[in-house]
């Protein structure tokens, strides 16, 4: 069965392993907030998302809130 098409692009960054050591406990916590997994990517996606204001965009794991 086909995969559906996505408007998503994938891109690799590199980030200091301490931001990525902060944003882990980070999405730790906003999880047990939440009460759902947040990954640092998520955490991350929303980042970006608050910061310039960007519309809402569905993505494979779900949509960002």
């Amino acid at each position: 069965m086909a995969r559906p098409k996505s408007d998503n692009v994938q891109i690799n960054i590199s980030i200091p392993s301490e931001w990525k050591i902060e944003l882990e406990n980070l999405a730790r916590i906003y999880s047990v907030e939440e009460g759902k997994t947040i990954t640092f990517l998520e955490l991350m996606r929303r980042g970006i998302q608050e910061k310039y204001q960007l519309g809402a965009q569905g993505n494979e794991q779900g949509t960002i809130s």
